[in-house]
């Protein structure tokens, strides 16, 4: 397999994947929006093919001359009109079904850890919905499982930057998240896996309070940390739900719900997330 087609290229993982393939001598085909988002540093591909993967004539014959689809398309909050019914779902199966008619011989898609069980979550719903599709498809595949990206536990930093973390319960909730570069190097290797599932975090696995101090120490400060009761945490959810709508509310109920649970996945990688908190307090992101 060396002819890969890449959809989310210009996406957080997406990105991290692009130049991991090109590394290890693959011919990459982009899927993109916009071919100019390409042009960032590192995001050199052999082939950028313009689409929108939710309007799935825009897809027709992408798969044609390729190996393999590696896809991390996917929203977090939802923006464009776009559900996670639309994104996790829809558009991911429109590219499955490109790929079932290009012949292609391995698919491989990013969802996240515990989404069988998770499945109330919509954004969760969604995903597993699409992986049903893809193990009904008869195409040599594996989902991907990450418990958490870098960029994600962002969100911790930012509010250390304002003076202050707020975390539920006693802050003793654990969770292992993975660079982006890291989990590219693991969706990369799952092309010549056998493997059809693979759960996935980084090298170190830290409390919620471990991942607050970090965000303070890489900013030079003492550490402030309020605990918040798991009643609030509910009391906000059912605010949520009756007073917002579904874009705004999915990705906080996704981020309140795993904030109240371990998510921990088999250990990869090298980079540390003290160093990612560091690369942001210098104005840098990765």
């Amino acid at each position: 397999m060396k002819r890969v087609l890449l959809a989310g290229a210009t996406g957080y993982l997406g990105s991290h994947i692009a130049p991991e393939l090109k590394k290890r001598g693959y011919t990459v085909r982009a899927v993109v929006r916009d071919a100019g988002r390409l042009e960032r540093p590192g995001l050199a591909v052999d082939e950028a093919l313009e689409a929108q993967v939710t309007r799935p004539e825009t897809l027709k014959g992408c798969c044609e001359g390729v190996d393999a689809v590696i896809s991390s398309i996917g929203i977090t909050r939802q923006k464009d009109g776009l559900s996670y019914d639309d994104v996790d779902y829809q558009a991911n199966l429109n590219l499955l079904r490109e790929a079932q008619r290009g012949g292609i011989g391995r698919f491989i898609y990013v969802s996240v850890l515990n989404g069988e069980a998770l499945r109330h979550l919509k954004i969760c719903d969604a995903k597993e919905r699409f992986v049903g599709q893809l193990g009904a498809s008869g195409i040599d595949h594996c989902v991907i499982r990450p418990n958490g990206f870098f960029s994600d536990m962002a969100d911790f930093f930012r509010m250390a930057e304002k003076g202050r973390v707020y975390l539920f319960g006693d802050g003793q909730y654990r969770s292992n998240p993975i660079h982006g570069a890291d989990l590219a190097a693991v969706c990369v290797d799952a092309l010549r896996s056998n493997d059809e599932s693979i759960p996935v975090g980084g090298p170190e696995t830290l409390t919620q309070r471990e991942i607050a101090e970090a965000a303070f120490a890489a900013l030079g400060r003492e550490p402030k940390i309020s605990y918040v009761p798991y009643w609030v945490r509910l009391a906000i959810l059912k605010g949520l739900r009756i007073a917002t709508p579904q874009r705004v509310y999915g990705p906080v109920e996704f981020f309140l719900t795993v904030m109240a649970m371990d998510m921990l996945a088999p250990e990869q990688g090298r980079r540390r997330l003290g160093d990612y908190f560091a690369d942001l307090a210098a104005g840098r992101s990765g």
